[in-house]
């Protein structure tokens, strides 16, 4: 199965963001994907820090999810996509990522540990998903299972761990991974770790800089890079996600079986 990692940056204007994505999702379809991973807040860029996202916020039928549905549909693709989800409440919204199946079925997951760090404080202007189990996100598509993560969840291990145990062979992530000190390093290094650590590939897709880092990413079971993005540009890459890899790197190195202390 042919897996597309899409580095493309977003905006503050919604419908651009949507013409944007549509052509990127044409382009992975061209080259084969069956899955295509966008990066995390692609519906509507974050803005300035602290800046709200209420007013931008859609319910998951709203017009950011009607028009990923329509792409599904129409090149017969699965989509994971970032964006602001409308809380229904009166409260700030979820940073969510969807993932719509090419039928048009959207499953959602709310990002739990949010990135209040290095100054940043996510948490103020959006709400946290649930760490309980109904939040966590598994689904298969064409015989593989999916896992989805979003950016800072990435230096969670145990978030991986629960997904592996659910039955994740793919583990996806879109990120907006902010640039600073260590952080290219620290994002190679994670995302390669996540796929040794738990015997999945790993596809991350990642918004470009010069706001962010860039370097979308896909890699095997192994921890070997099959295609990577730099820093600045605008790419889809593709790679082939291989049944007979996985299941040989996982005999081969038995680690779910192994492992002694459960992460809850």
């Amino acid at each position: 199965m042919i897996v597309a990692a899409i580095q493309i940056r977003s905006s503050g204007d919604r419908i651009e963001n949507i013409n944007t994505v549509s052509q990127a999702l044409e382009q992975a379809a061209a080259k084969g994907a069956r899955v295509a991973i966008l990066p995390e807040a692609v519906q509507r860029s974050f803005g300035n820090q602290g800046e709200p996202l209420v007013s931008d916020a859609e319910p998951l039928d709203g017009q950011f999810v009607s028009a990923l549905v329509e792409q599904a549909r129409r090149h017969d693709l699965t989509v994971v996509a970032g964006m602001f989800e409308d809380s229904a409440e009166d409260r700030e919204p979820f940073n969510t990522t969807v993932l719509i199946q090419a039928n048009g079925e959207c499953h959602a997951y709310r990002k739990i540990h949010l990135y209040d760090a290095y100054g940043f404080h996510e948490s103020a202007a959006i709400t946290a998903g649930s760490p309980e189990e109904d939040n966590l996100l598994v689904v298969d598509v064409d015989g593989f299972k999916i896992g989805v993560m979003t950016c800072f969840d990435l230096r969670f291990p145990e978030l991986a761990v629960e997904l592996v145990k659910r039955g994740a062979e793919i583990l996806v992530l879109g990120a907006a991974w902010v640039p600073g000190a260590h952080k290219i390093e620290q994002w190679n290094t994670l995302l390669r770790a996540r796929a040794i650590e738990s015997t999945t590939y790993v596809v991350a897709s990642a918004q470009p800089g010069p706001t962010y880092c860039g370097r979308s990413m896909i890699i095997d079971p192994t921890g070997t890079v099959l295609a990577e993005a730099n820093d600045t540009e605008i790419t889809v890459l593709t790679a082939d996600v291989d049944r007979s890899v996985l299941d040989d790197v996982r005999h081969r190195m038995p680690v779910r079986a192994l492992r002694k202390i459960s992460s809850r």
